[in-house]
């Protein structure tokens, strides 16, 4: 009997190691966002467009995050555009954990589209970095559409002043981390471009952790192949849901939340 004893909390213990079993994640509520959708395409190269690809890869996340155990929600499961604050209010009524919104990037100058490559992800934050600024500028324009109801500078505010910078930041490190570990576990010369801040909208008005994830450069050739392959976005989604267990496990060790 004893030997029996120890050969089940053997087999209990390889299952653990080798993520079989985990924490138990039935009350953690996860709401993903596809960004654009409908009218709004996103980026746009070689006959690709970012709403159909960030579509793609928010369904395998939602996949992965139910495999692990959690409850989940999308802001949107088909080709639809939602306004400004459908998003993060969302995540807001149904008390989810974390918020986060799948994007792709994208330049307009043609003569860097393959110099330019990477996956990141960002936090709501006013930042002096010019790229971020850039990128969040681009994916404002869209988002914006509709909002002439609230006032920018209440808008602007927001950011200045927006709740759980702190935990969304440490979300964007350890998502990116998770991210790039499952990438390059495959495609060694994957880049990553960092966690960062940014003056992102749709991040605007959650009062939760948010993080908004650029899958990579849609109008880089290489990266854009791989975008659309199945295995190379199981692996973001993989990653991802391995950095928000990580926020998580560390989140409620340090303050039993």
């Amino acid at each position: 009997m004893r030997y029996i004893k120890y050969f089940l909390l053997g087999i209990l213990l390889v299952l653990i190691v080798t993520g079989c079993v985990g924490p138990d994640r039935s009350d953690d509520l996860v709401v993903i966002d596809a960004g654009h959708g409908g009218h709004d395409c996103g980026a746009l190269c070689a006959g690709k467009q970012e709403k159909d690809l960030v579509l793609q890869i928010t369904k395998k996340l939602a996949k992965e995050f139910k495999r692990k155990g959690y409850r989940v929600y999308l802001t949107r499961g088909k080709d639809k555009f939602l306004k400004l604050g459908e998003r993060t209010r969302i995540a807001d009524k149904m008390d989810a954990k974390v918020f986060i919104s799948i994007h792709a990037n994208a330049i307009a100058d043609k003569s860097r589209f393959e110099a330019v490559e990477g996956i990141e992800t960002y936090f709501l934050q006013k930042t002096r970095d010019a790229r971020s600024q850039r990128v969040a500028a681009r994916e404002n324009v869209a988002v914006l559409q509709g909002a002439d109801a609230l006032s920018k500078d209440v808008i602007i505010d927001s950011v200045l002043n927006g709740p759980k910078i702190v935990e969304s930041n440490k979300l964007a490190i350890d998502v990116q981390n998770g991210i790039m570990r499952q990438v390059r576990s495959k495609y060694k010369d994957a880049r990553s471009g960092g966690a960062k801040p940014a003056p992102f909208y749709v991040l605007v008005g959650a009062s939760r952790p948010s993080i908004l994830v650029e899958v990579g450069y849609i109008t880089n050739s290489k990266e854009r192949a791989r975008l659309f392959k199945a295995d190379y976005q199981e692996r973001i989604a993989q990653g991802i849901v391995a950095g928000v267990g990580r926020y998580l496990d560390n989140r409620k060790a340090d303050s039993g939340v």
